[in-house]
């Protein structure tokens, strides 16, 4: 399968409007537009029976001790996990595109409805539901896409992977509230195809200067 956006450039630096933040000189962040990108696929295997989409960034600190602290860096040694972004199931074959932000376009506090997409496309809650949990202006189930927002203090930048899969079932075996982890758990067994594309986000005015955000 070939997997594409006209959004970004494969490897290059998501632009800002695809972001949940951008830089704000005063305040370190500042909620941004939250598109999602548009992408494109062709060479879907024949068997293939539905398409999964997963959008993760890798980079995400293992521990929160540092993170956002005026007085401290995340250090570049710190181990890192998953932050899953977006989680789409259940995409009929005979779709072949996603158009820019006709998933998300814009912040909802307390995170989007879900997990009801188009007809029988499904979503599940992006990892943006536990960042909030402590939050009460902000908190809920945050269903389908919400865009990068590293540490402003990570002196790393993250690197967000899209990828889609070919699966041969239908539907797969996840419901009600379900996770990025859920997802590559159900799919356990049943991919045909994936293919993927990356690109890099920082809210360090210094990496972003070096990446030319």
């Amino acid at each position: 399968m070939k997997l594409w956006s006209e959004s970004f450039q494969d490897g290059g630096v998501i632009p800002g409007r695809l972001a949940f933040c951008v830089i704000d000189p005063k305040t370190h962040v500042a909620l941004s537009a939250n598109r999602n990108p548009h992408l494109g696929w062709r060479d879907v295997p024949a068997g293939a029976k539905s398409l999964a989409l997963i959008v993760h960034d890798r980079d995400v600190p293992s521990k929160g001790d540092d993170v956002n602290r005026e007085d401290r860096d995340v250090p570049a040694d710190l181990p890192r996990v998953d932050f899953f972004h977006w989680t789409l199931i259940d995409l009929p074959t005979s779709m072949n595109s996603i158009a820019e932000g006709d998933y998300s376009d814009g912040i909802t506090a307390h995170g989007k409805p879900g997990p009801g997409s188009s007809p029988g496309i499904r979503q599940g809650i992006n990892d943006f539901t536990s960042w909030f949990a402590g939050d009460s202006a902000m908190s809920g189930d945050y269903y389908g896409y919400d865009g990068p927002c590293p540490p402003w203090n990570d002196t790393i930048p993250h690197h967000y992977t899209f990828t889609l899969y070919a699966l041969n079932v239908e539907r797969l075996d996840v419901d009600g509230r379900f996770t990025g982890q859920d997802v590559r758990k159900a799919m356990d067994g049943h991919v045909l195809a994936e293919a993927s594309i990356g690109g890099i986000y920082t809210l360090n005015p210094t990496l972003a200067d070096n990446a030319g955000n």
